[in-house]
């Protein structure tokens, strides 16, 4: 067993264990997008971002491939992690604003603005399709083609694969293909109808606090509702 720090306590992890695994396995929730069970780890969409190591010196990994070690320190929800997971939504909105998965995480963590002109591609390029189709349908009709601003997913020579069996398993994963409830032709980038609000202990500790126990315990969030 590898005995590490995670959100102040003292955990044990298996070996071979990363730390989303870990996590999970203490019920710590996590916000993964490109991750899913029975799929090799991908590290895209950067939403699983953890604190590891101590400030100064700290610096925020992808837990779904950062495997567990003896000693290392993590945090979960730190203010720094926060602040990366919206900017990762605010961007992936921008490429995808139709997508319900997408405008679910935007209330979750309080993303109320997008800063990014919409570009309405529908792909966030999290690899989910190419992914489930390779390993779970052994299909592997599709794949990544070309590279930075032109990256995109598609079959060979983008015609039609003889690989491809029309099982849609690429549509049932995609994130992007779960439309928002505003239908296509909505008129704003965010939707924010089931928008949380901010956890307000990040403020005062740096980090949450409600994973520890029942919300409001420590006491900010309801100092906060009194004034």
């Amino acid at each position: 067993m590898i005995e590490f720090i995670l959100n102040g306590l003292p955990v044990k992890a298996e070996e071979g264990w990363t730390v989303l695994e870990t996590a999970k396995f203490y019920g710590l929730e996590i916000p993964t997008l490109c991750h899913h069970e029975g799929l090799t780890e991908f590290g895209g969409c950067r939403l699983c971002l953890v604190e590891i190591g101590e400030p100064p010196k700290s610096k925020l990994v992808t837990s779904c491939t950062y495997p567990v070690e003896a000693g290392l320190v993590v945090r979960t929800d730190t203010n720094r992690v926060w602040a990366a997971r919206r900017m990762m939504i605010e961007l992936m909105i921008s490429v995808a604003p139709g997508s319900k998965v997408l405008q679910d995480l935007a209330s979750k963590f309080g993303v109320t603005r997008v800063r990014f002109t919409p570009r309405n591609e529908e792909c966030i390029l999290c690899g989910l399709c190419v992914r489930m189709c390779a390993e779970q349908m052994d299909g592997r009709a599709i794949g990544f083609q070309q590279r930075g601003h032109k990256r995109k997913i598609s079959t060979p020579f983008d015609i039609r694969s003889e690989e491809c069996r029309l099982c849609g398993a690429c549509m049932y994963i995609c994130p992007a293909c779960q439309l928002r409830c505003q239908g296509p032709n909505a008129e704003t980038a965010l939707c924010n109808a089931c928008l949380t609000m901010d956890p307000t202990c990040l403020e005062h500790y740096d980090e949450l606090q409600c994973w520890m126990y029942d919300a409001g315990r420590c006491g900010t969030c309801v100092r906060e509702k009194k004034s």
